[in-house]
């Protein structure tokens, strides 16, 4: 397959985001075929500064794209960004709220120069409420949406989710957005302003949560593993070798879980005999089912469990996640290449283009490696180049043969 037959050939994007949520959702389009443009400051993305975590970031979230460092206050550096950003389809940043307003290229300004953009803003709290100057966080976001209230031992103190889940579904949603922004302006010819926050995100990742609450009322509460109101239902057991999780609560599948362990009499036992009961006895219930596969390791349970159409799974290290079978087999971890010839592995879109399969995970950019380049397709000379890098309106030193030569 060539670039030309990818589902977003011939879109580009324009990246002035940090981190993770909107580079993330850059990303997408990126694997998607999309030219990504990534805009940094001369300094780079934060992330180049925070050690081996932001260099999973940018492996992560910044492959196939281009690096152009541009200087937005100084006014030859504005000039270049104004430029790219008239010839984008698409524009994504996540920077503090009123940063890029300041600096002429909130959405309204961009829409003047290019109205038929699709702008993508990310905010931690959304533009409408008493919060929209703060900045925005993956764990405030957490914190302030209830998912930490509800993640952690009934008796211990709150917990975050053990990775950045909100950022990366806000680049997830993100990316989602903006594909039905570019669906809509080819049937209307018309661009469109988004706003993804992160609130919102967490918010909506809980969606069965805030529906049983507003059905009973009763307010979600930690209760470690398992499902608040049904048993087994995600419940965490010990095995030889380590534990697994057990899904098993209605009643058939209760009944045909006791005769796979060899205990059909538990079916019937008082503690258990129906949904309540197993809830309302849930640390009996795992004393049990611990005692029943003490002599299984994990993988021999969730077999055995699985042959008898029961719900399990295996609570795997990350070492082990990356050699699972199913893993290896769909392809979801991809090799790729740093621009130091460096190869990794990372994730890759989480479904499957029969028209578009992705296999590698290309090239995440040094910082400003493409300016010269992009500045160049911008219609800049080498000798006016030259005198941005000097004049520090962009981070490029072209070579003494071309900056002479235009």
């Amino acid at each position: 397959m060539t670039v030309s037959q990818a589902p977003l050939a011939g879109v580009r994007v324009v990246d002035f985001g940090q981190y993770i949520a909107a580079p993330g959702a850059a990303q997408v389009l990126a694997d998607l075929g999309a030219e990504v443009v990534k805009v940094e400051q001369p300094g780079g993305d934060p992330a180049r500064q925070v050690g081996s975590y932001g260099e999973a970031m940018l492996r992560c979230y910044s492959r196939r794209k281009r690096s152009i460092a541009l200087d937005l206050k100084n006014p030859a550096g504005a000039e270049v960004a104004r430029r790219l950003v008239a010839s984008a389809d698409v524009v994504v940043q996540n920077l503090r709220p009123g940063v890029l307003e300041r600096l002429g290229f909130g959405p309204a300004r961009v829409r003047e120069l290019n109205p038929r953009v699709v702008y993508l803003s990310v905010t931690g709290y959304g533009s409408a409420g008493p919060s929209k100057g703060r900045p925005g966080y993956d764990i405030a976001a957490q914190a302030e949406s209830g998912i930490m209230a509800i993640t952690g031992e009934a008796d211990g103190d709150p917990q975050r989710v053990g990775f950045t889940v909100v950022d990366a579904a806000a680049a997830s949603s993100a990316a989602q957005a903006i594909l039905a922004a570019l669906f809509r302006r080819e049937r209307t010819g018309k661009g469109d302003d988004i706003e993804v926050s992160l609130i919102d995100v967490a918010i909506h990742l809980q969606g069965t949560v805030w529906a049983e609450y507003e059905q009973t009322g009763v307010v979600p509460a930690r209760k470690g593993n398992g499902q608040p109101t049904l048993a087994p239902a995600a419940d965490l057991v010990r095995t030889k070798d380590g534990h697994i999780v057990v899904s098993a609560y209605t009643e058939s599948h209760w009944r045909r879980l006791c005769e796979l362990l060899g205990r059909p009499e538990l079916a019937d036992d008082a503690r258990f005999a129906d949904n309540a009961a197993r809830v309302a006895n849930r640390e009996a219930l795992a004393r049990v089912l611990a005692d029943a596969l003490a002599a299984c390791t994990s993988e021999e349970a969730v077999a055995l469990l699985t042959r008898g159409g029961v719900v399990a799974g295996a609570v795997r290290s990350h070492d082990q996640v990356r050699n699972a079978p199913d893993v290896v087999a769909g392809g979801c971890l991809v090799p790729g290449t740093t621009g130091d010839g460096t190869g990794y592995h990372v994730p890759v879109l989480p479904y499957r283009l029969a028209a578009w399969p992705v296999t590698d995970a290309g090239v995440p950019p040094r910082m400003a490696e493409h300016t010269g380049e992009i500045l160049r397709e911008l219609g800049y000379s080498d000798r006016a180049i030259g005198e941005l890098a000097e004049a520090g309106a962009v981070a490029a030193k072209p070579t003494a043969e071309a900056a002479v030569s235009g």
